[in-house]
């Protein structure tokens, strides 16, 4: 996700990003002005007598306008949705590493560089899933154990709740933490769960099929017959009026094609690599800082396979 200053007008007009979706368009943007010299040419070079008229295009320009406005308005507003809910991953993963931060004993040095790990384990995991799919030698797990577990299952941040589960249930059973507290660090687990189903749901629904189709099929109609409305009238003109028109409106779907799966990495998508450092920053702060500065860190965090 591009940082950017909404008030400078001249960084915005003339942003790389423009020449970014110029360079996607030019085969398209192309086409159409072969497509639109041609007629120009036949126009001009035959003396065809037509009067063309815009008043079609002008209707059809409204209809098309409310098309494109309800596209990159549900786009929109599946990009916000997932900004929303990685913004509640955030403050999740916060409150779970305070509330264990308060439980646990300082002298359980071990249980807190496990969680300390494994809470930034599943985010990462989590944004992994969201794109390509997860890898697990990407994942910062030092024990073996875990490490082959986790790489049988397809779906790795499922798994790696299921483990953080584990260890709190461990440490219940053992009497570390109590009922009561048991409950309320499930509360922040559970959510993580909530999250990924949530930003599941948005990855794997795209916009439907019929809709998405019939507007690029509107668009196409519209700037094909564009020319015969103004070729009479412009001429040779006809031809940069047709592309500019043109790159107006696929610009306008490309951006809804691009925000409309938010968990990529294109320049507008959501900034899910800078928010799991963040959180990874977060809760080893949490967890991490009031230990002893001369505490080892274990060299190996052992799950026990029996429970």
């Amino acid at each position: 996700m591009v940082r950017y200053n909404p008030k400078s007008w001249l960084s915005l007009i003339f942003h790389t990003y423009s020449r970014h979706v110029l360079k996607l368009l030019l085969p398209a943007l192309v086409t159409i002005g072969i497509y639109t010299t041609l007629i120009a040419f036949v126009f001009h070079f035959f003396e065809v007598e037509f009067k063309g008229t815009t008043a079609v295009h002008s209707l059809l320009g409204i209809v098309l306008g409310l098309f494109l406005v309800f596209r990159t308005n549900s786009a929109y507003d599946r990009w916000w949705e997932g900004r929303k809910h990685w913004g509640s991953l955030v403050n999740n993963t916060r409150n779970l590493a305070s509330k264990l931060n308060a439980f646990l004993p300082q002298n359980h040095v071990e249980t807190r560089f496990y969680f300390a790990q494994m809470i930034p384990n599943f985010v990462t995991a989590l944004r992994d899933h969201l794109r390509e799919g997860t890898e697990v030698g990407e994942l910062d797990i030092v024990d073996p154990y875990t490490h082959e577990s986790l790489s049988k299952y397809e779906h790795v941040p499922n798994m790696l709740t299921t483990i953080i589960y584990r260890r709190i249930n461990i440490l219940y059973k053992e009497g570390i933490i109590t009922g009561h507290q048991f409950f309320l660090l499930d509360k922040e687990v559970k959510s993580f769960s909530d999250i990924m189903g949530a930003c599941e749901r948005i990855k794997n629904t795209p916009i439907p099929y019929s809709y998405s189709m019939y507007i690029k099929k509107f668009i196409f109609t519209y700037t094909i017959t564009l020319p015969f409305g103004f070729v009479y009238e412009f001429h040779y003109i006809t031809v940069p009026i047709v592309l500019f028109i043109f790159f107006i409106l696929l610009s306008i779907e490309l951006i809804a094609e691009e925000i409309e799966d938010p968990f990529g990495k294109d320049i507008n998508d959501l900034p899910t690599d800078n928010l799991t450092v963040k959180i990874k920053k977060n809760v080893q702060e949490l967890l991490l800082s009031e230990l002893d500065k001369e505490s080892p860190q274990p060299k190996k965090v052992i799950e026990d396979s029996s429970e």
